[in-house]
């Protein structure tokens, strides 16, 4: 096997080529295990063959529990009862099926499995289902039947957005609403949609789809996996929000969480047929150490084939343009990144890493482009493997992006521990922009994550009590001012150094005021802080509209020059005792000045020879600024010292202090 160009392009590689080039012909292999004499996608169907399907003359329903002694399906429709008519039969390689008239089941009925292994017995919701409710009163789940007489009807087609950077919304339809309450599928069309479509986004990473039993662990804790959370209304719900969202231009992605699942009992496959090893690792590698979970057997073969099909179902079934793959760290390495600091590449190649593991991610990659071309596929995945979003036929694991998780770590970092004064500008843009070539990243201020209970928002963190008092724009408050500040330029430089995609949780482009907890013992099961106070961008009389429309058109700038198109961006200087920050991407002149009380008058920055334009200006009142520049002046570009052919070109600006501008470099030519 040649060189994969993954290692030509980063010779530091060259020393684990063996290591790279093994995992890459393990995952081969294992692909043609898998799919014999056909294609990948034919072997990853089987959410049609297991599970309960309505066929033209009677219902049929297959599990695999090859530990069972015998299956009886109970439910609604046999008042709970072991009748020998309900009785599944073993056919074979460890598959029970059951085969009953059609006027047996009807749409939905509720129903389980009363598994018996030698030893003992238990009541399961089957692997394979496809929808699971919670009794409201006794608070038990149970799988229930779910066959429409009439199937929904798609009216959009998919949005291919493959060449197209994404700029992500990540949401929670549950705490999608200003209500103390779930929110649904329909409140979030209806009302969310049109917002996200309003901003500027193009994509919309849905969180907490796959059904959970705790809301609280935010939908990361899956008991469920082919069965859309029934919390927030029914099948036909989500696949409505997600044909609207293609309507609107919109791709919609999933939070895609294949890296553990809970460990209930009764709801997920713990011990599905009395086997703890059925879809686990046997002995300490299956339970999670710091996340009270289940760890799968990469390595088996059936594992495979119940994520691969799950993988195709959400693509098939309702229409997802793409995953972004949770806890992919936890899934690399044997300890789960827990014990390793990431300092050196031998920590990438060094056995200590589940091949398995990689196998699945480089299968599970190939399969969704395959299944659906221009899908989308996203690691979050912080220990920097390299390669991880490398295409397949350059020697990766074939993500398309991976998310810049350390971005907003070195943000909270300076903030928490750094008076502004202190603020390195240089630091920052290496800390921004340092990305590999081959892999496109996510970028990010900060997601779900830093709004966790426990933690704060960013204009939280700048803003801390005045969050609540002095957030109208009649009052005056010079720490608001601040952190209003700020916030825009934290925003500005890390979508304009990002490498390929910006993400943004739901709220936060407004600053939204609180963290997120949800539903608990500990906080009286309240849902106060499980929603999104829309009502604070819309109120005119306070701060957090003019930071809403700053996003806005910080968005569409970027999405209008093809900013994250471009090269990475080119370093014209950073002046650590002024704290001015200056780098061209593209057609664009970003100039930040950090400095929290010098403002600059004639402010030199050499640039390239031609005439600029500023087109976008934090300091715009209706962004929430001082309003100390022209909105669309022009600066000509002059020559510096003696004019002579190598002499450089520059601009003089007026810099505000804790103001970004972007200018653009107009396509005409100027005679000097």
């Amino acid at each position: 096997m040649k060189t994969p160009d993954l290692i030509l392009n980063d010779p530091w590689l060259k020393p684990f080529e063996e290591v790279i080039l093994k995992r890459l012909t393990k995952a081969t292999e294992k692909e043609k295990e898998l799919s014999g004499n056909g294609d990948l996608s034919d072997f990853a169907n089987g959410h049609l063959y297991f599970g309960l399907h309505k066929e033209t003359d009677s219902w049929v329903f297959r599990e695999w529990a090859p530990n069972a002694t015998g299956i009886f399906l109970t439910g609604t429709f046999n008042n709970w009862k072991e009748y020998p008519e309900y009785s599944l039969v073993n056919i074979g390689k460890g598959v029970w099926e059951i085969r009953l008239p059609l006027e047996k089941l009807k749409h939905e009925d509720l129903y389980k499995m009363k598994v018996y292994w030698q030893g003992g017995s238990g009541e399961r919701i089957p692997a394979w289902t496809n929808r699971v409710i919670q009794d409201e009163v006794t608070k038990i789940f149970n799988a229930q039947v779910w066959a429409p007489e009439e199937p929904y009807r798609w009216e959009n087609n998919g949005i291919n957005r493959k060449e197209e950077p994404p700029l992500v919304y990540e949401a929670h339809v549950g705490m999608a609403s200003e209500r103390e309450a779930v929110s649904t599928y329909k409140y979030f069309r209806e009302e969310v949609l049109p917002r996200i479509q309003n901003a500027g986004y193009n994509t919309v990473q849905l969180m907490a789809i796959q059904e959970h039993p705790y809301y609280g662990s935010f939908g990361y804790h899956v008991s469920n996996f082919f069965a859309a959370s029934s919390r927030f209304g029914t099948p036909e719900d989500l696949k409505s929000l997600i044909d609207t969202a293609h309507g609107m231009g919109l791709n919609v992605i999933m939070d895609l969480v294949h890296s553990h699942t809970v460990k209930n009992v009764n709801e997920g496959l713990g011990l599905l047929d009395g086997d703890p090893a059925l879809y686990f690792h046997d002995g300490p590698r299956r339970e999670h150490p710091a996340w009270d979970s289940l760890c799968f057997d990469y390595g088996r073969n059936e594992v495979l084939h119940f994520l691969l099909s799950n993988c195709k179902y959400w693509l098939d079934e309702y229409q997802f343009d793409g995953f972004r793959f949770d806890g992919v760290t936890s899934m690399l390495y044997f300890d789960h990144g827990l014990s390793r600091n990431f300092t050196s590449y031998d920590e990438y190649f060094d056995g200590g890493q589940d091949e398995d593991a990689i196998s699945y991610m480089v299968l599970a990659n190939k399969l969704i482009h395959e299944v659906k071309p221009g899908t989308v596929s996203i690691a979050e995945e912080m220990s920097g493997m390299p390669g991880l979003a490398t295409p397949l036929e350059n020697g990766g694991i074939g993500y398309d992006y991976r998310l810049a998780m350390g971005t907003p770590d070195y943000w909270i970092k300076i903030i928490k521990e750094k008076p502004d004064e202190q603020w390195n500008v240089g630091e920052i843009f290496h800390e921004l922009s340092n990305h590999r070539t081959d892999e496109k990243t996510i970028g990010y201020a900060e997601s779900h994550d830093q709004a966790l209970v426990g933690d704060k928002t960013i204009l939280f963190r700048l803003l801390d009590k005045e969050i609540y008092f002095n957030m109208a724009k009649d009052q005056q408050s010079l720490l608001v001012d601040r952190g209003i500040a700020l916030h825009k330029m934290i925003r500005l430089a890390t979508i304009s150094t990002a490498g390929g995609g910006y993400l943004n949780f739901m709220g936060n482009e407004f600053g939204h005021p609180e963290w997120i907890d949800f539903p608990r013992e500990g906080n009286n099961w309240s849902f106060k802080y499980a929603r999104r106070q829309w009502s604070l961008e819309d109120n005119p009389l306070l701060r957090y509209q003019g930071l809403a429309e700053f996003d806005k058109a910080m968005i569409h700038l970027i999405k209008s020059e093809n900013c994250l198109d471009q090269p990475f961006p080119f370093k014209h200087f950073d002046n650590e005792y002024d704290q001015v920050l200056v780098y061209e991407r593209g057609s664009l002149l970003f100039v930040f000045n950090f400095n929290p009380i010098q403002s600059y008058t004639g402010y030199g920055v050499t640039v390239p020879q031609g005439k600029y334009q500023l087109i976008l200006n934090s300091d715009d009142e209706a962004f929430g600024g001082f309003n100390r520049l022209q909105n669309g002046i022009s600066y000509y570009a002059q020559k510096s010292g003696k004019i002579t052919s190598s002499a450089p070109f520059y601009i003089q600006l007026y810099l505000p202090n804790r103001t970004a501008l972007v200018l653009k470099k107009l396509p005409r030519r100027t005679i000097y």
